[in-house]
């Protein structure tokens, strides 16, 4: 699937319908058991000089979250071995950067991205816009992929950001392709846009070659002091549609389900396993949004019958 046209076929048909067909091309090509589960950290929280409407730790919104300086080599080496511990198999690292700068903390980054690596788990970070060197650098250092979410449709995106341009982000994903490195590109659902809008940012995922090879799908978390505070919950029949959507015009992706997880039921993120979401994030926080705890995913993945991971204390 390419066009608009294209995902809007598909993403009208019945609801069973729609699941059965994302279900039956997931089983074709991933195992339905294998949830990928994936940790995130914000190795550097607060300050950052993009608007964007959604965010706790933009410097334009009084949120309540402070700037913090650059985690060390040591704490992300401890996070990481515990979030391993808990069954992580991808370690995602994330900075309130509109774009790295090269010196002591961008040569920290590629460091912190080596140790995640020598504990045999996929790294993966987002640091904003980056230049050829950097790609090129950061897929040196081993860097399994890199996190640059689109957000939402070209049109609706001045309404969300007004300091970067949608085509700004696509530059950076251009970048990262061309240093080899694996694309992570997704959105947030819950900003004010239409189901057109999403099916929108889909057609420009797919204009990517290769397409991403992770998609996160987030919904909002409203922040105090944000301008999207007061946003209306996702319709959760809606997530379901986008969801099989995106995994039958994606189907060898990993689609995540992302930020907002602590909103749904479980009945609704099963469903959404359903419909060919094969990710979580694990964790209390997904940078400074709450998340549900790991024994609340544990119980979760215990009532499903699918493989077990240990919450710890």
């Amino acid at each position: 699937m390419k066009t608009l046209a294209d995902f809007e076929r598909v993403y009208r048909l019945p609801l069973p319908e729609l699941i059965f067909r994302a279900l039956d091309l997931q089983r074709r090509h991933h195992d339905v058991g294998d949830i990928q589960r994936c940790a995130l950290l914000s190795v550097k929280t607060g300050g950052c000089p993009e608007d964007c409407g959604y965010c706790a730790q933009s410097a334009h919104f009084k949120t309540g979250v402070p700037a913090t300086p650059l985690m060390s080599l040591d704490e992300v080496r401890d996070k990481a071995t515990r979030a391993k511990e808990l069954g992580a198999t991808r370690f995602c690292m994330g900075t309130a950067w509109r774009e790295p700068k090269d010196g002591p903390q961008f040569d920290r980054i590629l460091d912190m991205v080596r140790v995640v690596r020598e504990l045999d788990m996929e790294a993966c970070v987002t640091l904003g816009m980056l230049t050829d060197d950097q790609a090129r650098r950061l897929a040196e250092a081993g860097l399994t992929a890199y996190n640059h979410n689109l957000d939402t449709s070209r049109r609706h995106y001045p309404n969300i950001v007004t300091t970067r341009t949608c085509d700004d982000r696509i530059r950076t994903l251009h970048a990262v392709q061309r240093a080899g490195i694996s694309v992570c590109c997704g959105g947030i659902l819950g900003m004010g846009e239409t189901e057109e809008d999403r099916l929108m940012l889909l057609v420009e995922l797919a204009q990517l070659e290769p397409p991403p090879e992770s998609i996160p799908i987030n919904c909002l978390v409203p922040i105090a002091g944000t301008p999207l505070e007061n946003a209306a919950p996702v319709e959760p029949f809606e997530l379901v549609r986008l969801v099989a959507t995106t995994r039958l015009g994606f189907p060898t992706a990993r689609v995540r389900l992302s930020a907002g997880r602590d909103r749904m039921s479980r009945e609704l993120q099963a469903l959404c396993f359903l419909a060919g979401a094969n990710s979580i994030f694990f964790g209390d926080k997904l940078l400074t949004a709450p998340n549900p705890d790991a024994g609340e995913d544990a119980a979760l993945f215990r009532a499903l019958g699918l493989p077990e991971f240990s919450p710890g204390s």
